[in-house]
């Protein structure tokens, strides 16, 4: 029989769960929260090549689990693991048509564009932080939260007062905290809002990724209503969750290895080194959900039988012996290897707006420290909580003295 490594809804040792998992194979038998059996990858080099496999593919339909009706109606995850039409969930053809039209709004050139944009927000929201260094910041909730959810906004033309219901909403989306019910009333709401945006951008289309998706749809791609609201939902929550870990993660590990700060502060280190080895050692993604395998797959000495599902445990990958050595888990911005990782995914499907992630925590975290080179944390590192987000790496807040 299987033994089946269980992953913790609510997230109390992400580190410790992640090196058992890497102990345990390239391929290692989980089971998600839920009592739902699947397979995760946990290597660096099956993941690259799982990740292009064609034999395994993102149509819930050729999940067998799903087609027995052994998952249940009210999973926690089904949410993540179906979340409608969209680029995350169909593969070819279909997947290049709805990846492409989001891309474009992504391109090397737009996004550079949006630099002096980030750059605004970013010392706006700086300048609204208190300078006493006897008081306690949220650093999440005041600067790395807004950040990214005021870029996204602008880059796919929605309101700025609906941002902060947007938040609660999908905090309540991604928490295993969330009762039933309640999941169902938020996943109605999110849609009501994405209904309206895309309402008005019919109305009165403008330079944004939501008019661009909305023209789309009455051209030559034909793509559907639901197809729109789903890459909106995506765009949404990819756009600012990757983004918000990133730079609280960051913090985190220069704030706890005082060495590593002083050579990005004195120059001997660039804070591309700092975000690429954030990245790779605690990535914002612990899991991505899901594939399927339409045959069966060979993985190292195992194998995905066909019918089943596979998760890609971001987490345990980045700090992978295989691929970064015997102090892979150990966090250095010297380190030759930290470009190596896959966490914005690989090959056809990985993150569209991975270059915009980084640009905004290439602008944000030097900003930061200019302003606030002997920021501390106000609570022992080992305090820190983790949401219980399973899909995440993810802090309930990042308490901070700005000094």
């Amino acid at each position: 029989m299987t033994t089946r490594i269980t992953l913790d809804p609510f997230v109390s040792d992400l580190e410790g769960e992640s090196a058992k998992l890497r102990k345990a194979g390239p391929l290692a038998a989980v089971e998600l929260p839920g009592g739902v059996p699947v397979w995760a990858v946990t290597h660096h080099a099956e993941a690259r090549a799982l990740l292009t496999d064609p034999r395994l593919v993102k149509d819930i339909g050729a999940w067998g689990a799903w087609q027995r009706g052994e998952i249940p109606s009210d999973w926690p995850l089904i949410a993540l693991a179906n979340p409608g039409r969209s680029m995350l969930t169909v593969d070819g053809a279909d997947h290049r048509r709805l990846r492409t039209l989001t891309a474009q709004a992504l391109t090397p050139r737009r996004v550079e564009q949006l630099r002096e944009r980030i750059t605004h927000l970013t010392e706006s929201l700086l300048d609204q932080l208190p300078t006493d260094g006897s008081a306690v910041v949220d650093l999440k909730a005041e600067f790395a939260y807004p950040l990214p959810m005021y870029v996204i906004a602008d880059l796919l033309g929605i309101e700025e007062c609906l941002l902060p219901p947007l938040k609660v909403l999908f905090e309540k989306f991604f928490s295993l905290e969330t009762p039933p019910q309640e999941f169902i009333s938020t996943l109605t709401e999110l849609t009501r809002i994405m209904v309206e945006t895309v309402t008005a951008k019919r109305e009165s289309p403008g330079d944004d990724l939501t008019s661009a998706l909305v023209q789309a749809s009455e051209g030559g791609d034909q793509l559907t209503d639901e197809e729109i609201l789903s890459t909106l939902k995506v765009m949404v929550a990819a756009g600012h969750e990757t983004t918000v870990s990133l730079i609280v993660n960051a913090v985190v590990n220069l704030s706890t290895r005082p060495e590593q700060r002083a050579l990005v502060l004195s120059g001997k280190a660039e804070w591309s080194s700092v975000i690429e080895e954030t990245l790779r050692y605690s990535p914002p993604s612990s899991h991505v959900l899901i594939r399927f395998a339409t045959e069966d797959v060979p993985v190292g000495d195992g194998m995905v039988p066909a019918g089943d599902a596979l998760i890609v445990s971001y987490g345990a990958i980045g700090r992978d012996e295989m691929a970064h050595g015997p102090t892979a888990g150990a966090f250095d911005i010297t380190r030759t290897t930290k470009n190596r990782h896959i966490s914005f995914g690989h090959g056809p499907h990985v993150c569209p707006g991975a270059a915009l992630s980084r640009l905004e925590a290439g602008v944000a975290l030097p900003a930061l420290y200019s302003r606030f080179p002997d920021l501390a944390l106000a609570v022992p590192s080992r305090e820190l909580r983790n949401r219980p987000v399973v899909t995440q790496n993810d802090l309930y807040e990042l308490p901070v003295r700005l000094r």
